[in-house]
């Protein structure tokens, strides 16, 4: 049976950025819902070869999108390799690939390789899928080279954080807890309104108001990915004041002792506000205590009440 013609392109941009960071950032999916501005999640899973299935979660104008790919890295080469996973007609076949290149200490060049064909080589399908791979790849080196600089000035203003609560109890009942958070109005006493919508099961989209020690109170807007029973991830779309990204999520690990239940944080400061928010003479480092003391004092009150939940009648 004959192969379909395979059309071979590559696209190119310039990046403000050393070459070692545009691959890490890449290359380590965590990173992904900081330059990637409609990501909630994504995860490697190794498989057999070298390989790893990269699983990804992202918002459209309307609703979720989830895919995969598998993929393999070469960090000696500052290179990439990436198959997507169920695509159909009229591609026969899709392959692509990251190339970072060194062109000075803090600039690099960052090609995307796509080699496809189209079922029955079909002229018309084919000169289709020829725009479509140009058009958004030219969009998606653009999106990628603004947010990889943003990425890279912001290192400084990024950190991570994480509380954990040891629960007597079991994970299905700690995840629950935290997964039905249409009940959290009931169940928190900082809450005060909830809105969750769940279009697709484990996809969901959660407002809460919550109201602070002085009294006032914020409007918080979130997109979740809830995976049964070992945890919940989500990128806050509605951010307070002092930051310019906030994403974290709950994992939830049983043990001979009963159950792990963490809250993770990742956040990027926004230092324009610092002063505006903290005072004339408040400094970075002021900022990041206040952001942690605020998330960290939040997330410890749920793992407070999910560990009573759990707990009860034991």
């Amino acid at each position: 049976m004959p192969q379909p013609d395979l059309r071979e392109v590559e696209h190119e941009i310039t990046v403000s950025a050393p070459a070692a960071t545009v691959y890490r950032l890449i290359a380590e999916v965590d990173n992904w819902p900081r330059i990637y501005p409609r990501t909630v999640y994504a995860e490697q899973v190794p498989e057999a070869g070298g390989q790893e299935l990269v699983r990804i979660w992202a918002t459209t104008e309307a609703s979720f999108e989830h895919w995969a790919a598998l993929r393999t890295l070469d960090p000696e080469h500052l290179r990439m390799s990436f198959r997507p996973t169920g695509f159909g007609p009229p591609l026969a076949s899709m392959d692509g690939g990251w190339v970072i290149e060194p062109l000075s200490r803090a600039e690099s060049r960052l090609r995307l390789l796509h080699a496809y064909s189209v079922v029955d080589d079909d002229p018309g399908e084919l000169k289709r899928m020829d725009s479509v791979v140009d058009r958004n790849s030219r969009t998606e080196l653009a999106d990628l080279k603004k947010s990889v600089e943003e990425a890279y000035l912001a290192e400084e203003f990024t950190f991570s954080f994480e509380d954990t609560a040891r629960i007597a109890g079991s994970a299905e009942d700690v995840y629950d807890f935290v997964n039905e958070a249409q009940l959290w109005a009931e169940r928190l006493p900082h809450v005060t309104e909830v809105r969750l919508d769940e279009d697709k099961p484990g996809l969901q989209t959660l407002e809460t108001v919550v109201r602070a020690p002085d009294g006032s109170t914020q409007l918080t807007r979130s997109h979740r990915v809830c995976l049964p029973h070992r945890g919940i991830a989500y990128r806050q779309v509605t951010l307070p004041a002092l930051l310019s990204l906030h994403t974290g999520s709950w994992t939830f690990e049983e043990n001979a002792a009963g159950v792990a239940a963490s809250a993770r944080h990742t956040v990027v400061l926004n230092t324009a506000n610092i002063t505006a928010i903290l005072g004339p003479d408040a400094t970075v480092a002021d900022a990041r205590a206040h952001v942690r003391d605020a998330l960290g004092g939040t997330s410890r009150a749920v793992l407070a009440h999910a560990k009573r939940y759990a707990e009860r009648g034991r």
